[in-house]
């Protein structure tokens, strides 16, 4: 489209409902915006809704450079049970009366914080020999599966029913957690079992759930003149963590012809890892730089702005 164009791109950030898969939503989205240079961010499961940003346009260019530390998810759960998929949706494999306490659900939890190793649960699109673990699944198979490391910064139970053993807890975490074998390992730590019931994804790529638009939303503003431009975040959004350096008009020119500077001649802030957000004269945002530190030069990452 062209609003997306003469923008050099952008994020849609998206609330993705219940019953979607992550592409379902590029692919309505598709025929919404009419333009096809569409990507998303962090896979969501059909049982999953939230936040899903998708990008649009010279932005796609960012999916594969985004922060795994920032998605926090909302996750009901009931322990007592296990599943083949280990959540509400699958075959029920067990079930157990054992009670569990507030207390021990609390200690239970604590041993799953920081970073950790997780299975790849069968019911996954992680690939085995070419291979979607989901296909073999469907087919009653079970394979070996390499553990990942994944990390777990905070999880935190919001609400639980020692009675029933229904609850909510939130988890922030990295990039490649599956919540519902988090939930379900911490079932069987416990010796009852446990499946996720529902899941929100209430933060990602720095968006929330206020970010969020609806395919609702976007279909009646497509239905009315087709402006989305107030619903299009810009590609700095995502790197807002970035530290930031701003170029003259001189360092500008030379640096969007692939000139790297001095970073001598540069006002560098400080960075944990030597990656920037840069800014031009005009203060718009070009692109992301690392820091050369061995021959004090700044390369270029990845520019999205090349008008």
């Amino acid at each position: 489209m062209a609003f997306i164009s003469e923008n050099g791109g952008g994020i849609f950030c998206v609330y993705k409902p219940v019953g979607f898969t992550s592409f379902d939503v590029i692919a309505k989205m598709r025929g919404i915006l009419k333009f096809k240079r569409l990507g998303h961010a962090g896979t969501l499961d059909p049982m999953a809704e939230g936040v899903l940003p998708v990008f649009a346009g010279n932005a796609t260019k960012a999916c594969d450079m985004l922060p795994d530390h920032d998605k926090v998810y909302r996750a009901g759960f009931r322990l007592g049970v296990s599943s083949d998929t280990q959540d509400s949706s699958g075959n029920i494999l067990s079930e157990s009366d054992k009670k569990i306490s507030a207390e021990e659900l609390t200690v239970a939890c604590g041993k799953f914080k920081g970073e950790i190793m997780q299975l790849p649960p069968m019911y996954s699109a992680v690939s085995v020999n070419g291979k979607r673990l989901y296909e073999l699944a469907r087919q009653g198979k079970t394979v070996e599966r390499e553990p990942r490391k994944i990390t777990v910064y905070s999880l935190d139970i919001l609400e639980y029913s020692e009675e029933n053993g229904c609850g909510i807890m939130e988890i922030s975490c990295s990039k490649g957690t599956y919540i519902r074998t988090l939930i379900n390992d911490i079932g069987d730590s416990l010796g009852c079992g446990g499946i996720m019931t529902s899941l929100v994804r209430t933060k990602a790529c720095g968006f929330s759930l206020e970010d969020c638009v609806t395919l609702e939303e976007l279909q009646t503003e497509a239905d009315k003149n087709g402006d989305f431009l107030s619903y299009l975040k810009p590609i700095s959004a995502v790197f807002e963590y970035l530290p930031k350096i701003y170029l003259s008009d001189k360092q500008e020119k030379m640096y969007r012809n692939g000139i790297k500077l001095d970073l001598n001649r540069l006002k560098l802030p400080v960075s944990d890892d030597d990656r920037y957000g840069v800014f031009g004269a005009d203060g718009k945002f070009i692109g992301t730089a690392c820091a050369e530190r061995e021959n004090m030069l700044l390369k270029i990452e990845k520019n999205f702005n090349i008008n």
